[in-house]
């Protein structure tokens, strides 16, 4: 394993940063900075996008004939990793979710019809795949897609669709069949949320923020040309999609980097017995504990970057990295709260750039107390949903359970 940056690396992560301290201005920084969850304020994340694109680097990890950088595993965990030191808000799901997948599954005309779009801010994605009665489970979804000449026809509904209200297409996972195999039958279809037929519900999550949505379809048609993949086999198409939203090998760097703000804001936190928070012995070890895990967890990422560069696969690796990047987040909105005090029994929302429209009742004007306090109960509200997301961690375990220990 090679873990020594190399001179070309270095001047990559160089000529990232130059444009970056261009590029992220006031507005895009507190978008980027002041998210209370993995979803950022969803104009800064376009108007992030539609800079990058025209630069040139608005999808890294695509083949370059389809506009995309091409870059490598270490470039692009180093891009990652200079967009968060840089406080930018992470770009729309789209690029690094459904556009592998058209690239890999797509036809040609699926090609030029979503990928320039995707690329550009212009198509906004959302995805559809759980539903009220399937999530972790996601092989039991039971919404039937009908064959019906040149369309599929859809009736049924998704749950916990981010920012289905602001998509204007939608990826989504359907039954088209029923088979012994529940992973046999589906399909992946792309849908255009301008269809006739189809109407979405807001969910105000417990932060306020209306982020999430539950969309309901009533004999919605969808053109057999959007299907990705074959009628059918959405399984393996969705499979591979997975592979991109849980193979994120750069949690470790956001987690330094929150590790290191919530340090700085102990030390401004006044301690009963005197001096400051970083002063009470029981807080001081557990943040040493959490500075601990995210050394060793980026050690892990690190020695994944360095396999798939060797021209490997992480493997089991990306289950690892998902259960303990989320589990270690959720540890830290736990420290933050902690610090937080009687500041964090308050509910403002002013403090922050929500992910959505902000739902709930609330003041307006100067922010009490430190930012940091004030944003800390936000993010322990949604981060509740780290462990849960892109394959719960019970999922996870059952994963690695099977293949190393053959349970």
């Amino acid at each position: 394993m090679y873990l020594d940056w190399r001179d070309a690396d270095l001047a990559f992560r160089d000529e990232v940063r130059a444009f970056l301290a261009d590029a992220v201005d006031d507005e895009l920084r507190a978008a980027g900075t002041r998210m209370t969850s993995v979803y950022p304020d969803h104009h800064a994340s376009i108007a992030f996008q539609k800079k990058l694109a025209a630069r040139g680097w608005g999808a890294p990890s695509w083949p370059r004939e389809h506009g995309g950088c091409e870059w490598s595993a270490v470039q692009r965990y180093l891009f990652t990793r200079e967009r968060l030191a840089a406080g930018a808000p992470p770009p729309p799901l789209g690029v690094h979710m459904v556009g592998p997948a058209i690239i890999r599954f797509g036809t040609p005309d699926q090609h030029a019809r979503f990928l320039p779009g995707t690329l550009s801010g212009d198509v906004l994605w959302s995805q559809g795949y759980s539903e009220p009665e399937s999530g972790s489970d996601l092989a039991s979804l039971q919404m039937p897609a009908i064959d019906d000449g040149d369309d599929l026809v859809c009736t049924g509904s998704k749950i916990w669709t981010t920012h289905a209200h602001v998509s204007n297409w939608m990826f989504a996972l359907v039954r088209t069949s029923r088979e012994a195999k529940p992973q046999r039958g589906i399909s992946f279809v792309l849908l255009d949320m301008h269809s006739p037929g189809i109407s979405v519900r807001p969910i105000v999550m417990s932060s306020g923020e209306h982020i999430q949505n539950q969309v309901f379809f009533d004999r919605v048609r969808v053109p057999k040309r959007n299907v990705l993949g074959a009628i059918g086999d959405g399984w393996t198409v969705a499979k591979f999609q997975l592979e991109f939203e849980r193979s994120n090998l750069a949690s470790a760097p956001e987690l330094q980097l929150r590790l290191d703000e919530l340090r700085a804001f102990a030390a401004t936190v006044p301690h009963d017995a005197g001096g400051t928070l970083l002063d009470d012995p029981l807080f001081a070890s557990r943040l040493a504990a959490a500075r601990i895990r995210a050394t060793t967890l980026e050690q892990y990422e690190l020695q994944a970057l360095s396999t798939i560069a060797a021209g490997g696969s992480p493997g089991l690796a990306a289950s690892v990295m998902k259960i303990v990047g989320t589990e270690l987040s959720q540890h830290l909105t736990e420290l933050a709260l902690d610090a937080a005090g009687a500041y964090g029994r308050a509910y403002q929302p002013q403090a922050f750039r929500a992910g959505g429209d902000v739902r709930l009742p609330h003041g307006c004007g100067q922010t009490r107390g430190p930012l940091a306090a004030a944003v800390a109960p936000l993010r322990y509200l949604n981060d509740r949903a780290g462990t849960i997301y892109a394959g719960s961690t019970e999922i996870q375990y059952n994963i690695l359970a099977k293949a190393t220990l053959g349970l």
